[in-house]
């Protein structure tokens, strides 16, 4: 199944995506669950994908006004340096526990919005990630049953502003410009993918493949990621893991490659689907 929130004539909504049809699962679920994340805390993904079956979609996905797949997650953490190609591009050791830093829910746009490059830099560079959007919160999630804590995934890219991102040894601001993240187009519900299965994972930039790699190449596991999350924080019902990106990044590329104004950035995973976004400099 696969889920999306947008906005209806203005007010935020979810619903089922089947081809181009969406259901709005807002009148018939939103007394329960007013928004994705809420369906997902209330254990109601079952109930939407009933009333998928039920009711007859009224609406066409090509026209609706996406929001990112989660609106409102209580916490983004972002896992960095978790391909091996892209830790040597960097120059860096492989670490005996995950990298993480933390984006922020503004940082985010939806699948067909424009990414915003900002006028203090323009060094924009693109990240494919598959983002874990969590279902079953908890604490000291072991890693053998992690899987079971997985609501679903997305594409996400993790669009970075490299001089802001290596100013410091923080990368906090670098990563969380306005609007320079996209996650989307939808939730893949984790009954559609298999505990562990191998996923491809791409950006495509103005056509061109910058990036192209499988999620098996992983250095630290989606499991191992939850686990050592869950350690330091509980994890909640809608909370999102970015999970890493390849090798390819345009700030390593000789030339470099940055986003730019006109450009339109792909982040395709074969058992998602694409994520697609326009670029255009802040006004």
């Amino acid at each position: 199944m696969r889920l999306i929130s947008f906005l209806n004539q203005g007010v935020p909504s979810y619903g089922v995506v089947s081809g181009d049809d969406v259901l709005d699962l807002t009148p018939i679920l939103g007394a329960q669950a007013p928004d994705l994340k809420t369906l997902i805390a209330k254990n109601l993904l079952g109930a939407a994908a009933e009333a998928a079956k039920a009711h007859k979609p009224a609406l066409k996905f090509s026209q609706l006004d996406l929001l990112p797949v989660i609106p409102n997650p209580g916490q983004i953490f972002c896992i960095g340096l978790n391909y091996g190609e892209h830790v040597r591009e960097t120059g860096r050791e492989v670490t005996e526990v995950p990298t993480i830093f933390i984006r922020l829910a503004d940082s985010q746009v939806a699948h067909g919005k424009d990414i915003v490059r900002p006028p203090e830099s323009h060094r924009l560079d693109y990240e494919a990630e598959i983002a874990v959007i969590i279902g079953q919160g908890g604490r000291r999630i072991k890693e053998e049953d992690a899987w079971k804590h997985i609501a679903g995934y997305s594409c996400y890219n993790d669009g970075s502003v490299r001089d802001w991102q290596v100013a410091t040894s923080q990368w906090t601001p670098g990563k969380n410009f306005y609007k320079t993240g996209g996650f989307g187009p939808w939730m893949v519900t984790s009954d559609e993918i298999a505990p562990g299965q191998v996923m491809r994972l791409q950006t495509v930039l103005n056509g061109q493949v910058l990036q192209d790699t499988t999620t098996d190449k992983m250095i630290h596991s989606i499991p191992r990621q939850i686990a050592y999350i869950s350690t330091f924080i509980p994890l909640s019902p809608g909370d999102v893991i970015v999970t890493g990106t390849p090798g390819g990044v345009g700030n390593k590329r000789n030339p470099q490659i940055f986003m730019k104004p006109g450009d339109v950035c792909e982040i395709v995973v074969d058992a998602i689907g694409t994520l697609r976004n326009g670029i255009r400099d802040d006004a």
